[in-house]
């Protein structure tokens, strides 16, 4: 089958009411004009937009995206105008093809100044139209996949970039299949013979860990649908990524890690979520300080789903997540799932629901004017590994990993973290150098009449609280 017949195929199968002569219509004008044009792997150009258009279709994305991924290289590579796009396609589709050209043409002084003008010019354009964002996703995935034709050192600067932006704007987006993936490819390049050295290890032991959860998923099934539960049980390999991630930071060895796999159940309702918990507890026992409830709590990307680690019989440790169909749709495609075909969802809905922490980054870009001190905010406030704590009311608020209670209060306000003397971290008094976990609540205490110390300069993790408190002194 041809690319773009699969494309077409695909695109029926989730929206019926598909314009598919529109997407023939660009297929025909992206065709014609990069005729003539090669990849690096020596194919013919038009294969790279068909995947990037074929990449949004797997993520159900409206026909305005799959008309832009098909036509994103237009306007740059080709004798295409933006007023060809728009008199052929309207403004919305003209308007995204735009906002993926505006993304590469940038001139920088240097590579920090390239890697945080890149940022922000992502930045205005998901403020703007968040499908544009997920049309570059999209881009870099393919490139990343095709990125062995590349010379050594283009594929070291894409795999470095794709890892610290790409995947944890991904990440961000809620796009976990998209940024596993990305992570994934970036390692196979960053650290090519750790990467194979864990592919192979992960493969020695495929067979006892496939036989293990198969074993697993059997006993789950009988016992789900005993209490009335109707659900789909699915083994989930971590990705490699993940696995490396986990050595090199707790500096252990592939064997050391336990929870190489992970169970996935999914429901028809939250109450049947829960009850599965229940029937997973029964059969299995749990291990203290593993259980997560995101669907209570979600994260801040949307994202909601039971963890829980546990133990069978024979001591054998694995993961087990649950959640409903829908979560999952969120969970895999993120902010796209949003965009899944539906009558009367605005593109304003879809991002309103989702982008707070993009407001906030908009905030910060504009009181940020050096290259340097922005991307140390985002590597740390944004793209570092979080924790996720708890105002006394039920707020969820995200850290970076190693934040204080002094970060904690900065984040709530400028003026509690100014007047903080105190904080309780579950009901107990904790000193305020206290590293914060997952989980806890945090209280903060104040006392108008205090101001800050310039030592807390030394404790502080993010940047913002960093910056907050420096202005004091300095001011």
């Amino acid at each position: 089958m041809l690319l773009i017949d699969e494309l077409i195929e695909k695109v029926k199968s989730y929206n019926e009411n598909a314009d598919i002569d529109m997407i023939k219509r660009a297929y025909k004008m992206a065709d014609e004009h990069h005729r003539g044009q090669k990849r690096n792997s020596g194919e013919d150009y038009i294969i790279h937009p068909l995947n990037v258009s074929l990449i949004l279709a797997d993520m159900n994305m409206d026909i305005a995206t799959i008309v832009a991924g098909l036509l994103h290289d237009v306007v740059e590579d080709t004798d295409v105008t933006l007023e060809d796009v728009k008199n052929e396609f309207g403004q919305e589709i003209a308007d995204l093809v735009d906002g993926v050209t505006k993304l590469k043409q940038l001139n920088y002084k240097n590579k920090e100044e390239k890697q945080a003008e890149n940022i922000r010019k992502m930045v205005l354009a998901m403020a703007k139209d968040i499908r544009v964002i997920i049309v570059k996703l999209a881009d870099r995935l393919h490139n990343m996949r095709t990125l062995e034709y590349m010379t050594d050192a283009k594929k070291i600067e894409k795999a470095k970039e794709t890892v610290e932006i790409y995947a944890p704007i991904a990440d961000r987006l809620g796009m976990s299949r998209i940024k596993w993936e990305l992570e994934d490819l970036s390692l196979r390049y960053l650290d090519e013979e750790g990467y194979y050295e864990l592919v192979d290890m992960v493969n020695k032991r495929r067979n006892e860990r496939e036989d293990l959860i198969n074993h697993i998923i059997e006993l789950l099934e009988e016992n789900l649908k005993n209490v009335g539960i109707e659900c789909e049980i699915k083994g989930r390999p971590k990705n490699f990524y993940s696995i490396y991630k986990k050595m090199k930071k707790k500096g252990k060895v592939f064997d050391e890690i336990y929870d190489l796999s992970a169970v996935r159940i999914l429901t028809h309702s939250v109450k049947d979520c829960y009850g599965a918990l229940g029937v997973v507890h029964t059969l299995f026992k749990p291990i203290p300080g593993r259980f997560k409830d995101y669907i209570a709590m979600p994260k801040p990307n949307k994202y909601q789903s039971l963890h829980t680690t546990v133990i069978d019989n024979n001591g054998e440790t694995f993961e087990v997540q649950i959640r409903t169909y829908e979560m999952h749709q969120t969970a895999e495609y993120g902010i796209a799932a949003h965009w899944k075909y539906k009558a009367g969802v605005s593109k304003e809905t879809a991002f309103d629901e989702n982008l707070t922490w993009l407001r906030q980054l908009l905030e910060w870009q504009k009181d940020l004017n050096d290259p340097g001190d922005f991307m140390d905010t985002l590597k740390i406030d944004f793209f570092a590994d979080e924790v996720f704590v708890f105002t006394p009311r039920g707020d969820v608020i995200n850290l970076p990993e190693g934040s204080t209670p002094i970060d904690f209060a900065y984040r709530i306000h400028s003026q509690v973290g100014n007047t903080c003397v105190g904080a309780k971290v579950n009901g107990r008094i904790v000193p305020l150098n206290y590293t914060l976990q997952s989980g806890n609540i945090v209280d903060v205490i104040t006392n108008p009449n205090t101001s800050p110390s310039l030592d807390w300069l030394k404790i502080v993790k993010s940047p913002q609280a960093r910056k907050k408190n420096l202005a004091i002194f300095q001011g």
